[in-house]
């Protein structure tokens, strides 16, 4: 096709264009000019046939024709918009319902958990991730040698910079920040170099608790704290049980135990027939740790708690790898729904 020949097919394609009645005319034209197999790519796509010297000219016109076309249709309606099915469409008609989505089942731990806490007079705190050595380590009674603050452990930036390993930091923060009474919860993202099994993640989520009081605390009142978290989280008919253990912020230590949300306490292969499920660490305040927030630690006592939220969906939601917690796959968030 020469240019002239070009001229006269774009002005032909124009007046066809003014003259189109209706929305279906208008969508033929567009799929005779501009659709995939229509003239203007056909002659996009036969450039490379044209003499080496006409190209500029040639490709200069077949672009404008193409706007010109375009600008038309569009100026009746057309352009490369909705054919006439869809024109013809029942706008009246409902949308396509494409269903809600749910929470992810962190989430869910998290927001059920502070709204328990809450009915214990507990308010939530937040801190930063990125730590330092006093607030992580130190605050909290670590000695220097302890394995955690080893860079195989942790996650460091230099020499007093890092990814906090615990929500316990918030709990330093919060003391060095106000004075006794304190009744807070602590959740958040920790990350620790850990990617040993299906039960273990560099990064998790913890909550983690602090009462203290110029009052008397016992441990008493919190393993009565933790059975009616126990009993609100996992349902009727579980208990708690306190063993004998090590923390360095706290004395004296306790691991607790929730009896199995599966067999009752019976005994099944979730529990290792033991009965029991460890779930959290806790135990009362060390009076060094209170030292080091400036409190008195002959005025004031408290006790503090931390578990794992991946821990607890783990166990309330039959979830065996706590990989699947990160996947982002829908199939397994919507049967969580």
């Amino acid at each position: 096709m020469t240019l002239a020949e070009l001229e006269n097919a774009k002005a032909e394609s124009l007046k066809e264009i003014a003259a189109a009645a209706d929305a279906a005319a208008i969508e033929a034209l567009r799929v005779k000019y501009v659709g995939r197999n229509g003239s203007i790519p056909a002659l996009i796509k036969a450039m490379k046939d044209v003499p080496k010297e006409e190209r500029p000219a040639f490709g200069k016109a077949v672009q404008a024709w193409r706007a010109e076309v375009e600008a038309a249709l569009a100026a009746k309606g057309g352009g490369a918009g909705p054919s006439e099915k869809e024109v013809d469409a029942d706008l009246t008609l409902p949308g396509r319902w494409w269903g809600l989505g749910v929470k992810h089942p962190l989430s869910r731990v998290i927001e059920e958990s502070a709204a328990i806490f809450a009915r214990l007079g507990f308010t939530v705190a937040d801190g930063p991730e990125l730590e330092n050595r006093f607030n992580n380590f130190t605050a909290l009674n670590t000695p220097e040698h302890h394995p955690s603050q080893d860079r195989t452990d942790t996650f460091w930036f230099g020499e007093d910079c890092l990814l906090r390993t615990q929500t316990s930091p918030v709990q330093i923060r919060t003391m060095m920040e106000n004075k006794p009474p304190i009744r807070v919860i602590c959740p958040g993202r920790t990350y620790r170099r850990d990617t040993t099994d299906a039960t273990h993640s560099a990064n998790f989520h913890q909550i983690e608790g602090l009462y203290v009081d110029t009052k008397p605390v016992s441990l008493a009142d919190l393993k009565s704290v933790l059975a009616y978290f126990a009993k609100e989280m996992m349902g009727d008919g579980v208990t708690v049980r306190f063993r004998p253990h090590f923390f360095p912020f706290t004395e004296p230590s306790v691991e607790v135990d929730f009896t199995c949300h599966v067999c009752k306490g019976k005994g099944c292969n979730v529990c290792k027939q033991s009965g029991w499920i460890e779930v959290a660490g806790a135990g009362m305040v060390d009076p060094r740790v209170f030292g080091h927030v400036g409190y008195d630690a002959e005025k004031v006592s408290g006790y503090a708690f931390g578990f794992g939220v991946e821990r607890i969906a783990m166990i309330k939601y039959g979830i065996p790898d706590i990989r699947w917690l990160y996947e982002n796959d829908v199939r397994f968030l919507n049967q969580l729904g």
